[in-house]
């Protein structure tokens, strides 16, 4: 007998086995898109770095250990995966299913919050369980988005003949707004009415109702802002923060210093100096600002352009579903990328300077384990819409096949 020579695997081939067995793909015929995971995957892995890079001052100062929210956001990564593989396992016609329960789970959970939560910095918003805090805004975003998407398949016609259809996920939305409001927590609110009003004008409302409704949100954002005095500095400080740059202008112009240090290739990693204590929440809400100042612009821009990517593949999947007809899936893939999009360029654009600052995690990117856990669970619904999506066109081009030999 011949003998036999080993051949060594081409790193192709060894990437497609690992995709095989950690995902459920093959390289030839992938059952989701391997580049949403990629992209996911990519961002979580720069929010881990950027994390480090920004929290160590911090944590050395506070707690005497510059890897104390490096080891938690690591153990939120962890608990992320394997969380969303739980979720990949569960059918999109489940959601579909219980979207009224996930909603009276997201009402409990912002009464609960008000009721027994935690307070910071003067906002109730966190929940203990036990060594973790959930922050009962994000899974209330997500099982909106779920009954929303629930709505518009079920009342499809109501919705787009008559007035009344159109108010009544309006009506639900007041009220989880409301439970927001005393935690108090404006940024959800305007993610999710941004939401709301993108969801409903691709579900076919009228226009006229479209833009009464984009007219009355603003509207009363605006009065929320004037009313409130701490969101009104806010707003004052963000057309003019050199204005008082030591007071309700000071995070901004902080945050404005690190672009400005960063020019086009960043002072390198680890380089920053406003998170030497000058900047506030550097590794949370202004997580980019420190991105910009050790990256630059052509850091920046990549993650953009990764966020973009990701969104774009999330809205194109909402097209196609509906396409075929699974408007649930697809209604359901249009909020979560237009979630990701807003929020992202909320968090984003609030660190440039280019709109008033609010409270909002960069998604997959920023600290926070709430945060980065409910987006994992969005992004593992969008790989499972995608999975669902390609299976049903891989059976109906099978049947299509036998059926056509038969003849």
């Amino acid at each position: 007998m011949a003998e036999q020579t080993l051949v060594k695997p081409t790193y192709k081939e060894t990437l497609g086995r690992f995709f095989q067995r950690a995902f459920g793909v093959s390289d030839q015929h992938a059952l989701y898109d391997r580049s949403i995971v990629l992209i996911a995957i990519a961002l979580a892995c720069l929010g881990l770095v950027m994390v480090a890079s920004a929290s160590i001052p911090y944590a050395m100062r506070e707690f005497d250990n510059p890897l104390h929210f490096v080891s938690r956001h690591m153990i939120y990564l962890g608990l992320s995966v394997v969380i969303a593989a739980a979720v990949m396992q569960l059918p999109i016609q489940w959601w579909e299913k219980y979207n009224p329960y996930l909603l009276i789970a997201a009402l409990a959970l912002l009464i609960a919050v008000l009721i027994m939560g935690k307070t910071v910095n003067g906002a109730t918003r966190w929940l203990s369980l036990g060594p973790l805090n959930l922050q009962a805004a994000e899974p209330a975003k997500l099982f909106f988005f779920v009954y929303l998407s629930g709505y518009l398949v079920r009342r499809e016609h109501e919705l787009t003949q008559n007035l009344k259809g159109f108010l009544k996920p309006l009506a639900v939305f007041f009220v989880l707004a409301m439970l927001l409001l005393m935690q108090p927590d404006l940024g959800t609110v305007v993610v999710m009415f941004a939401t709301t009003v993108g969801l409903l004008f691709l579900a076919g409302s009228k226009l006229i109702q479209f833009f009464a409704l984009f007219m009355t949100g603003v509207l009363a954002i605006v009065a929320l802002i004037i009313l409130e005095p701490y969101r009104l500095k806010r707003v004052t400080s963000f057309l003019d923060p050199w204005q008082d740059p030591f007071g309700s202008g000071y995070q901004l112009t902080q945050s404005l210093m690190a672009f400005g240090r960063g020019d086009w290739f960043g002072t390198g990693l680890g380089n920053s100096i406003q998170k030497l204590d000058y900047l506030p929440e550097a590794h949370t809400d202004f997580v980019v600002a420190i991105l910009a100042e050790e990256f630059g612009f052509i850091g920046v821009s990549c993650v953009i352009a990764l966020l973009f990517v990701l969104v774009a593949k999330i809205i194109a999947l909402g097209s196609r579903a509906v396409a075929r007809e699974n408007v649930f899936a697809g209604y359901f893939a249009y909020a979560i990328g237009i979630w990701i999009s807003f929020q992202a360029a909320v968090n984003i654009g609030a660190s440039a300077g280019i709109l008033p600052t609010k409270g909002l995690t960069l998604p997959l990117v920023s600290y926070g384990g709430s945060s980065l856990m409910i987006m994992s669970i969005a992004i593992a619904i969008v790989l499972r819409i995608d999975y669902e999506q390609r299976v049903n066109e891989l059976q109906a081009t099978r049947t299509n096949n036998r059926g056509k030999s038969h003849e």
